[in-house]
Parts: C-alpha cells; sequence; structure tokens
C-alpha cells in the first residue's frame, strides 16, 4: 500500500521532460540575447556547438540512467564508478552549489517583478519577499513530487508562451539587415569572439541531469528519465536557439546590447506595450517556478547520499510521500539565511560572485558522470555502441572543461580549493558510513509529523511577515506596468 502511495505521487514523463527543459532555462534564457548581442550575431555558431555538447551530455545521462537506475543522478553514478570519496565530493559541491544557486534564481525572477510592485525596491522587503517564496516552494515540495510536477509543468508553459512566440512570429518582423551587420562586434577574431560567447551558451544548459537525480520520484524511471532528458534538452535547445537568432534581426545591437529585458523589447516592437508586460510576467512566473525543481533535485540529491551513509541522517527520514521533509527544511534555512545576510548592495554583489562559484562547481559532477559512463557501461553494451558513446562522453567532458577554460580565473580557484577541503569533511563522515555498513543499519526511516507542520507555520509567518512589512511600509501599492530592470550577468540559470 505505501509503495501505491509513493508511486501515486510521483511524476510522469511530460511533467519530467518539463522539469528538465524549465530547470535549464530558468531566468537565463530571457536575459541571453542582450548578452549575446556584445559579441555578435556570430553567437549563433556558439550555440550550435554547445547544442552539440550538451546533446552529448544528455545522451550520458539517458545512457547512465538505462545502465544504473538509481537515485542521486551525478553523486550515484561518481560513487559507482570511483569510490565512496568522489561520490561523497560529488554530492556535496552539487549540492552546495544548487542551494546557493537557487538563491540567485529566485533574486532573479523577484527581480522581474519590482516594476510591477514597488515596494520589492526596498532591500528589506525585497528579502522578505524571497524567503517567503523559498518557503512556499519547500512546502511544495513536502505535499509531493506530484505537487511540483504540476507546479513546474505550469510554470514551463508559461515559459515557453514568449519564448516559442518570438521564435515563430518574430520572423515577421526580422530585419536580415540587423542580423548580418552585427555579426561580430565583439572587436576580436571570429574564433576569440566564438570562445567569448560559447561561456554564455555553455551555462545555458546547467540542469540536464534534473530527471536523472529525480528518478526515485519519476514513474518508470529506466523508461521515462532517458527520454526526458533528451526531450528536455530538444525543447530547450529550440527555444534558445531560434529565439535568440530572431531578436538578433528585430532589434539593432546597439539597442540590444542595453536591453534590461530583450523579449519585452521585441514583444514591445511587434505588438506593444501590453504584450511587453505579459512577457515580463511571464520571464518572473518561470524563474520563480522552475526554483520548485530545483528544490526538488537538492532534497534528492542529498538523500541519495543519505541513504548511503555519505550523508547526514537527517536527509534520509521521508514521509509517507517519499519526501525528505526534513532535509528540505534545513535547506530552506540555509536558503533563508544566506537571502538575510545579502540584503546590502555590497554583499550582494559579492554573493553573485559566489553564485558563479556555483555555476562552476556544477559543471564537476558533470565532468565525472561523463567518464563515468565508460567505467559503468563497460561489458553492457556491444561493442559498436560502446565505442560510439565514449566518443559522446569525450565530447561532454570537453564541452564541461571548455567552460571552465571560459570561466572567470580567481573564481575557479576557489572553487578548486573547495573541492580540495572536501577531503577533510568525508573524513568526518565515515564514521557514521561504518556504523551503517557494521550495524547493518537501515539510514532511511519515518518523519516526525511536526516536521510537516512546522514548515507549513513558517511559510505562513514569512509570508504574513512579508505583506505585514510591504503593506505597512508602503501606502501606493499600485502596479505599475513598465519592463523588468537590469539581471547582473550572475544571475543567469
Amino acid at each position: 500500500m505505501t509503495e501505491q502511495i509513493k508511486e501515486k505521487h510521483k511524476i510522469g514523463l511530460v511533467p519530467a521532460t518539463l522539469m528538465v527543459a524549465g530547470n535549464m532555462m530558468g531566468s537565463g534564457v530571457f536575459m541571453l540575447p542582450a548578452n549575446l548581442a556584445a559579441v555578435g550575431s556570430i553567437s549563433l555558431i556558439s550555440w550550435l556547438i554547445t547544442i552539440v555538447g550538451a546533446t552529448s551530455l544528455a545522451l550520458v545521462f539517458a545512457r547512465l540512467a538505462t545502465i544504473y537506475p538509481a537515485a542521486g543522478g551525478p553523486y550515484a553514478y561518481a560513487r559507482r564508478a570511483f569510490g565512496d570519496y568522489i561520490g561523497y565530493q560529488t554530492n556535496l559541491v552539487y549540492w552546495l552549489a544548487n542551494v546557493i544557486g537557487n538563491v540567485a534564481l529566485i533574486t532573479a525572477g523577484l527581480g522581474y517583478l519590482t516594476h510591477f510592485f514597488p515596494p520589492l525596491r526596498d532591500p528589506l522587503t525585497f528579502a522578505l519577499a524571497q524567503v517567503a517564496l523559498v518557503w512556499l516552494l519547500t512546502y511544495a515540495n513536502i505535499l509531493g513530487p506530484s505537487t511540483v510536477g504540476r507546479l513546474q509543468s505550469v510554470t514551463t508553459g508559461l515559459v515557453l508562451i514568449p519564448i516559442l512566440g518570438t521564435a515563430v512570429f518574430g520572423w515577421l518582423w526580422f530585419d536580415s539587415g540587423n542580423f548580418t551587420s552585427s555579426w561580430n562586434v565583439s572587436g576580436k577574431s571570429n574564433t576569440s569572439a566564438i570562445m567569448a560567447s560559447l561561456t554564455f551558451t555553455l551555462w545555458a544548459f546547467i540542469g540536464v541531469e534534473t530527471a536523472s537525480v529525480s528518478a526515485a520520484v519519476v514513474k518508470q524511471p529506466t523508461k521515462n528519465v532517458p527520454i526526458a532528458t533528451v526531450g528536455g534538452v530538444i525543447l530547450a535547445s529550440i527555444a534558445y536557439v531560434l529565439s535568440s537568432s530572431v531578436i538578433m534581426g528585430m532589434l539593432p545591437n546597439k539597442d540590444l546590447i542595453t536591453s534590461s529585458a530583450p523579449f519585452a523589447d521585441a514583444a514591445r516592437l511587434a505588438l506593444g506595450n501590453t504584450a511587453a508586460n505579459i512577457v515580463a510576467l511571464c520571464a518572473a512566473i518561470g524563474c520563480i517556478g522552475s526554483l520548485g525543481g530545483w528544490i526538488l533535485l537538492v532534497g534528492q540529491s542529498a538523500k541519495a547520499a543519505a541513504d548511503d551513509g555519505l550523508f547526514a541522517a537527517l536527509f534520509a527520514k521521508t514521509n509517507n510521500k517519499g519526501v525528505p521533509t526534513s532535509g528540505l527544511t534545513l535547506v530552506a534555512v540555509l536558503m533563508s539565511l544566506l537571502i538575510l545576510t545579502t540584503i546590502s548592495p555590497t554583499a550582494s554583489q559579492q554573493f553573485g560572485k559566489i553564485a558563479s562559484v556555483a555555476v562552476i562547481l556544477t559543471l564537476l559532477p558533470y565532468i565525472y558522470s561523463a567518464i563515468a559512463l565508460r567505467i559503468l557501461a563497460y561489458g553492457k553494451m556491444p561493442p559498436r555502441q560502446y565505442n560510439l558513446f565514449t566518443v559522446i562522453l569525450l565530447i561532454a567532458a570537453v564541452y564541461c572543461l571548455l567552460a571552465l577554460v571560459g570561466s572567470d580565473g580567481q573564481q575557479t580557484r576557489w572553487s578548486l580549493i573547495f573541492v580540495i577541503t572536501t577531503v577533510v569533511f568525508y573524513a568526518l563522515i565515515l564514521n557514521r558510513r561504518r556504523n551503517v555498513e557494521e550495524n547493518h543499519l537501515l539510514p532511511a526511516g519515518p518523519e516526525p509529523a511536526w516536521v510537516h507542520y512546522f514548515t507549513l507555520c513558517t511559510t505562513i509567518a514569512a509570508l504574513c511577515i512579508f505583506f505585514w512589512f510591504s503593506v505597512g511600509r508602503y501606502q501606493n501599492l499600485e502596479l505599475r506596468l513598465r519592463a523588468p530592470p537590469p539581471l547582473e550577468k550572475f544571475l543567469e540559470r
């Protein structure tokens, strides 16, 4: 009966596919045309290169999900291929990167709403709104994976409306002169320009592993995870390439470079201010909605490691829907603390560097996963297929290494230092690992009911505090329908 209940709350193929696409697109897709405009429309070549790399990564995760259908994604594959320490390192790096990155994601989403809801311009009110949304989406996860799946299906659908609408109908306003005249405006050689834009396009596909990490909450994972992974990448690729290309033809390069909302500006050019405001709202809803999927990933990755005795025991305990409630609650607390400690502008700028480090850290589990396929697939595929996937995994690994090469050198150095320190944390967790093995303990167990109610009460309290501050400190709460403000590059996801 318990297994039937858990199966009922799992997500199907379509929600899993939309979760992959939604987690990759997040907020980055809405700012990418402006970022790439600084290089020029030659970035189209970067997209083609990146799609090859991202598709290779998708095929790697799809094949791994078939060969070794275990929950945890990169953690599970790295541990199986390279042992407990690399598995632990992968999980800790991936978990921390996503905890930090999620804060940047929700900052981006709310950033689109500041002109619609003026109180959000106040740093404290903005931070309280972030905290409220973190707890609200955490509670949505506690209600079950199916709730998050439905939520993200809706929000990703809203994101796709302006993106695919622009990609399909924007060609009616496409000016080939704008596109060709801005082919390479970087002042560098074509090769250097492509490499410069490659950094942005590579980062656009962070989240390709979504379905494999969440395999434990996906129906028929052996069948659905590979399809969802490849399908999500294809959907995101179409959205990225077509929309970026058409906008570079719709708007003059000098206007696109300075645009704070390129999709909204393109919609304004085609259909007026109302369309621009709708696009801005879709961007905000898409960013905020994708956070639900990323919180799901954080919880499932930590649970997989905790089940193996390689992470704190509280991450292994689940409610009757298979959700690691305590682990998600702890993540919400950590995210809330990060938000409240980065209220001041100076701290926010510093936090942006940390968020960039989080993206760099995410690439390490990708590299481990790509090489793990070579080890885990040995003897499980025909020789010709095995050789083909060896080429594919090498392309995926080189793809990730190119992203590291194109990243900021100082941030990469700090990331490497953190990776080295994981050996210290591993030594501390070994006692728990040995206790689990020697005493044949089951790390998982039923979650105390009070955790559920604690999260619910905290969610309600956070929402009430936010509304109290916003209504109490501002009398004029009328909507201001204007384009969203600029978003720093570090907020892209």
